[in-house]
Parts: structure tokens; sequence; C-alpha cells
């Protein structure tokens, strides 16, 4: 096995770290196809490997290959990407998907220019698909990596500012070896995700940290420097679960925009006396329960949105009609389609 670049004394410690203590059975790390490493980094984007492993097998047992991807419904596949949240991922993952099929023969391109031009692959994970699968020498820079470079070489200031992201990718292709790279860059996101975790890190099992500069001077928890957030907020609507006997609740095909953007979700409204102009109009014979549901709680990124499910029991006579955006959904025999998770919980507990 080629020995890591003399140069790069971090890539020399990180490969010696892994061969011991690094992940070597993730499913993405067996086949090392750029295809299948290409959906483990689109899912790892702001997501745990933990979590991740569920996904991964099943997204791959139904789409094996990028024709299949590409071929598939959208629905189907935000159906399978429900739970993992960011839902552009899954989006951008299928349009890529129709890209390589249209201009690159079905076949995932390897060179890097190529590869970031596709929707959702930026510079860093192109580079990882680059690395990991093709032992391409390109330098990565996800969060694990930011951390564990910003903590070795005392970068000040928060990372999402450009100059401090300038200075990190300076960092990533000075420490990025000639050999091994695919083995460095598993290295060096392992350690940024088990031991140079962001709180609490684990610096007597770092095999970088006799030349930590954040160790020396005791400011693990000082660096990177965290970026200043907003307030948090709250946003409150009105969901309405109008429920016909034979079993199945109403869906709409949420916007292309704004909260969980093109999934389906019961129609959702400012405020009760919006649902109950809509009932009159719409669904002209229900009968709405003056009590709501217990509030549906879920937290994004910047925000909280509480929802109160207002339930409606319709007979046969609703004006509403299925199409493209509005759905009669079987709770019984569901159809595939794209749900978040807390609206999948919600719709589980009328069954009960």
């Amino acid at each position: 096995m080629n020995a890591a670049n003399p140069e790069s004394p971090i890539a020399r410690a990180l490969c010696a770290w892994h061969a011991r203590h690094g992940r070597h059975g993730l499913p993405w790390q067996q086949a090392h196809s750029p295809y299948g490493v290409w959906i483990s980094e689109v899912m790892l984007q702001q997501t745990q490997v933990a979590t991740v492993l569920g996904y991964y097998g099943r997204f791959m047992q139904r789409f094996p290959d990028v024709a299949a991807l590409a071929a598939a419904p959208l629905d189907e596949v935000l159906h399978l990407w429900s739970g993992l949240g960011y839902y552009s991922r899954a989006r951008n993952l299928h349009r890529a998907a129709q890209r390589v099929c249209d201009e690159f023969g079905g076949a995932v391109p390897t060179e890097f220019d190529a590869l970031a031009s596709l929707p959702g692959i930026g510079r860093s994970t192109a580079a990882a698909i680059l690395a990991l699968a093709c032992d391409r020498r390109h330098a990565i820079l996800d969060g694990n990596v930011k951390r564990v470079l910003a903590r070795y070489f005392a970068v000040e200031g928060p990372p999402s500012e450009r100059r401090v992201e300038l200075a990190l990718w300076q960092l990533a292709e000075r420490c990025t070896p000639a050999h091994e790279v695919a083995t460095y860059t598993q290295a060096i996101m392992d350690l940024g995700a088990t031991v140079c975790t962001r709180r609490n890190p684990s610096c007597a099992r770092c095999p970088l940290s006799d030349g930590c500069a954040a160790r020396r001077s005791g400011r693990q928890h000082a660096l990177p420097a965290g970026r200043v957030r907003a307030p948090r907020r709250t946003r409150q609507s009105v969901m309405l679960l109008a429920r016909r006997q034979d079993e199945r609740v109403l869906l709409r095909r949420r916007p292309a925009h704004g909260v969980w953007p093109g999934l389906w979700t019961p129609p959702e409204f400012d405020d009760t006396e919006a649902v109950i102009q809509y009932c009159c109009g719409s669904l002209r014979d229900a009968q709405l329960q003056q009590q709501p549901l217990p509030t549906l709680r879920h937290a994004f990124t910047h925000f909280d949105l509480e929802i109160v499910p207002l339930l409606a029991h319709c007979g046969g006579h609703t004006a509403v009609m299925e199409g493209t955006d509005t759905l009669w959904y079987k709770l019984g025999d569901p159809a595939r389609v794209g749900m978040p998770a807390p609206v999948n919980a919600l719709l589980k507990k009328l069954m009960t």
C-alpha cells in the first residue's frame, strides 16, 4: 500500500489511526462505486450516520443504479426520503440522475467539473465522491473537516464567513495526501464525527492532539467559532384532517417553495375561520369537530412550527376531486408519496 504524503503529518497520523479505530463496515464503503458514494454523501449532509444507515439500504434496494433513480416518479423518491428532512436533497438527486442519463450515458461522471455541475453536488461533495470512490486527490471540507482543521490550526472566526472558509480550504488542500486519499478522507471525517466532536471532544483519544493548537491553549470548545443566530421564532397554523367514511384523508401537494416543498400534507390554513370557509365551499357535508387534536410541534433549522389539527368527518358528496395536487390518501393502504415524518405520524394516529 502506498504511504501517505510525507509532507502531510496529519495524513500519516490519520491513516494510521483509521486502520485501528476508523469506521470500516458502512454499507457505502463496500462497493466503492461513485453512485453509492454519491447517494451516501448527499444523505449524510446535515444528517448523522446512525440515521442514514436504514434509509441508505432501502433507497439503494429500490434504486440500485442511476437509471432506476432517473426513471422513478419523484413522489416515490420523496416517499423513501420521508423522515430524513432537507427534502431539496432528494429532488436534486432525482434531477441529477436524469441529467446523468441524458448527458453522461447513465454513468456518474468522474471528472470533477462535470460532477460538480450536477444539482446538489458542490465542491466538497464532488471531491468526496472522487476521493472515496476513485482514490483521486481532491480535498473535502464538510462540517466535520472544518471543525478538525479549525481546532488543529486555531483558525479564528465562524466557518460560514467567506474569509474563514477560504482559509480552511487552503488548509484542506495542504493536508490532503498524494496517496491513500480515500483512507485519509474517510479518516478525517470519522475523526470529526467520533472524536473531535462539536461538544465534549475526546482529546485523549485523538491522534492529532500533540499538534493541536486548540488543545494546547484549552480552546477546544471555543473553536470553531459559532455564527450569530437570529432568535428562533414560532409559526402557528391549522391543519385540516378531512376524513371520509372509506378511511381516506384529503392531502394536498405543497408548493415548490416554503415549508416541506413538494410534499403531501393535509390542507393547511392560517386560522380556524379559514378552515370553516373551506369546509363550507369544498367539503359541503363535512362535520367539523370542534375540539382540536393535540398540537403538532416540529423544529426546523431556524424556527418552530406549531400545527393545530382539526378533524372533519366527510360523507360521500365532497366537492374536492383527486387531481395533480390533491389526493384522497387511504390510511390502511397508503400511496407511496413523499410525506413529512410528523404528518405521517399524525395520520397513523388516526388509524388507532
